[in-house]
């Protein structure tokens, strides 16, 4: 192979991974930033979003896969994380980390979902639909206050929903701690088939037993995709509950 051969190669192999690592030489309808401006910020999944502040990948990654690994780890979190922590994920550093973090706690802030009436499953829907292109299951409760105003929304496990994994003692620990009223569960179903399991009713039976036990309004257990979801309580499918009732 001659010299010259062998340079245009090794440019094209560079130009690739420029374009791999950098979201400004994606397609125009690959492209985040453009996305967002074209069709707003709730079209956009919530790796995207993430994309957006990193702009750049770093050597070995490009900038999707850092934001998916992000996104997995702020999974895992009740809350914001600190700048070291976050900094020790590879390819984020404490620069990126603080960009995140200041997004995140200025988020916080200001559009935070505590307070948020709920008065129909479509309202819990609303609050957690963007978890809906989790490649796994993920196992959310929501905390209610007496008036079913929102305390908090957190994902409990990442993984198959079963009675196992989805144990009482960890989906009540933080609502207790809240002083919660209520509380609505949820999972998602990566697969897009929105029917329940016998896994999940069992899941869904056993909650609604402790839930009793500890004083706790069991209010519904929702199954959602991106395009729609399924209620326990408007299909009645929740022992003890009135159909027509509202939250």
């Amino acid at each position: 192979m001659n010299d010259y051969l062998s340079c245009e190669i090794r440019e094209v192999a560079s130009s690739a991974s420029r374009q791999s690592k950098n979201p400004r030489l994606l397609p125009l309808d690959e492209r985040p930033q453009e996305k967002l401006i074209d069709k707003g910020p709730t079209a956009l999944s919530d790796r995207e979003l993430l994309a957006i502040p990193l702009n750049m990948g770093s050597k070995g990654k490009n900038v999707n896969i850092l934001a998916q690994k992000l996104l997995e780890r702020l999974d895992k979190e009740n809350g914001i994380p600190t700048v070291k922590e976050l900094a020790l994920l590879a390819g984020i550093g404490e620069t990126k980390a603080c960009s995140i973090i200041a997004m995140l706690e200025f988020s916080r802030r200001r559009w935070c979902v505590a307070g948020t009436r709920v008065t129909q499953p479509e309202d819990i829907y609303t609050l957690i639909r963007h978890h809906a292109d989790r490649q796994q299951e993920c196992f959310i409760c929501v905390s209610l206050n007496g008036a079913h105003e929102v305390l908090a929304v957190r994902i409990v496990t990442i993984g198959l929903v079963n009675k196992t994994i989805v144990h009482p003692r960890e989906v009540f620990a933080d609502p207790i701690l809240d002083r919660s009223s209520a509380v609505v569960v949820a999972h998602n179903h990566p697969s897009g088939q929105l029917s329940p399991s016998r896994e999940d009713d069992e899941v869904t039976e056993r909650l609604r037993a402790a839930a009793e036990i500890l004083g706790l309004g069991f209010l519904d257990h929702l199954i959602f995709s991106n395009h729609s979801f399924f209620s326990y309580r408007q299909n009645g499918r929740l022992s003890g509950v009135d159909v027509a009732q509202s939250f």
